[in-house]
């Protein structure tokens, strides 16, 4: 129990840096859909950064399977299509409010943006009523 708050903390710090060397190096905020969606529009001269960040993103992941595979191990007592649905539901969320956690809940409620204060209430409110109805319909456990 003593070592998961630390995990947390030190997780928490290296996003919190990472965000802000890529606002402080590019302008940019580091939000996940939006660095997808453009890099799948293809503008020009706005995509190679946006790939090499996803390219990091995997690679990183890969790296720290090889490091650890502990940490991808999976312990919801939840079936493959209800993930999949999920995950359907986060990306048309992430088209329905103009971003995603990561946009708006990392780096929107750093800079105090009122409307990434109010998304990122919503995100949170509709997965509380998601999970409760969900459940209540025996979907999750």
């Amino acid at each position: 129990m003593h070592q998961d708050w630390i995990n947390a903390l030190l997780g928490g710090v290296i996003i919190g840096v990472a965000v802000s060397l890529m606002l402080l190096m590019n302008g940019r905020v580091t939000g996940i859909s939006g660095i997808i969606n453009g890099a799948l529009a293809k503008v020009k001269g706005d995509t190679q950064w946006r790939v090499f960040f996803i390219g990091g993103l995997f690679l990183g992941g890969l790296a720290l399977h090889f490091i650890n595979p502990a940490f991808f191990t999976n312990e919801l007592k939840t079936e493959t299509w209800t993930t999949v649905l999920a995950g359907l539901f986060v990306g048309f969320g992430t088209i329905l409010g103009s971003g995603c956690t990561s946009g708006h809940g990392v780096c929107g409620i750093s800079r105090m943006s009122s409307r990434s204060i109010v998304s990122t209430v919503v995100f949170i409110v509709a997965g509380v009523l998601a999970v409760a109805l969900f459940r209540k319909m025996g979907v999750l456990v």
